[in-house]
């Protein structure tokens, strides 16, 4: 009879494949078919940086990011977590058992750098769409905008009265950045969204609404507004805006932006 195993028997060398570890029918394998990234790296070839150490593979980046929206990880820290320990993550992320898993700090510098000047996810975002088209999974015979509301990080205790906030001046003294953030606001966060005054404003994010739209305590939020393709349920456009009612009109094909408007057509032509 065998007895209990103390210490762990480590071998000398190991023969160790991935992909003999990854299910046929497992879900990163299906999305593994869809996924190309062949055209982001020329994309954002006008910012990356000819000097210092190598960047983070953009690819991985993003396959990173999709795994974590698709499987519900909002914490760039625990999917940095997952992806070291699960070995169908590293199989889709091309990492191998050796490769090194990026500091989540890493996501966020370049969310706020070259990501968001290259506008690369609205890119990807397209690229999805188009496919969606090409596939024939848009009918673009009906559609529907709908509006979910998305919590702001901001406080209730840090925040002034409507009122208060309008009489002050707020571009004294303050960086220019400041004032350009606060002259968008005014004229489009706004004045675009609604001409009623604020009940509250937040002093960290003065674009989030004081809203009590769903029916219980109020908080400050943004809307997310989605124009959604009523054959296969695919969002074909989304734009985000103040949680007030006269905003949500935005995100539909005659009040969209210049991609919305772009993206319209297509589904009107693939629909027939």
């Amino acid at each position: 009879m065998m007895g209990e195993r103390l210490v762990m028997q480590e071998s000398l060398f190991y023969e160790f494949r991935l992909e003999d570890h990854v299910p046929s029918d497992h879900l990163l394998r299906r999305i593994d078919r869809f996924v190309d990234c062949s055209g982001l790296r020329q994309r954002l070839a006008g910012y990356n940086s000819a000097t210092g150490r190598p960047s983070v593979d953009l690819e991985l980046m993003i396959r990173m990011l999709l795994i974590g929206y698709c499987l519900g990880l909002r914490s760039e820290r625990r999917l940095c977590k997952e992806v070291h320990l699960n070995l169908a993550y590293r199989w889709f992320y091309r990492l191998g058992l050796e490769g090194k898993v990026p500091d989540h700090s890493t996501f966020s510098k370049n969310r706020h750098g070259r990501f968001r000047k290259s506008e690369l996810f609205r890119h990807l975002f397209e690229a999805v769409v188009q496919r969606c088209l090409d596939e024939g999974l848009v009918g673009g015979e009906g559609f529907a905008v709908d509006a979910s509301l998305i919590q702001a990080e901001a406080n209730k205790q840090r925040s002034l009265a409507g009122a208060e906030w309008m009489d002050q001046d707020h571009t004294d003294a303050a960086p220019l950045a400041v004032r350009e953030y606060l002259a968008t606001l005014d004229e489009v966060a706004w004045g675009a969204a609604t001409d009623v005054e604020p009940k509250f404003v937040s002093l960290s994010d003065p674009a989030a609404q004081w809203t009590d739209a769903m029916r219980g305590p109020a908080f400050f939020a943004y809307a997310d507004n989605y124009l959604i393709d009523l054959k296969s349920a695919v969002i074909v456009d989304v734009e985000a805006s103040r949680a007030v009612r006269q905003a949500r009109g935005g995100c539909c094909p005659h009040h969209a932006g210049a991609r919305g408007r772009a993206l319209w057509p297509q589904a009107r032509a693939a629909g027939g």
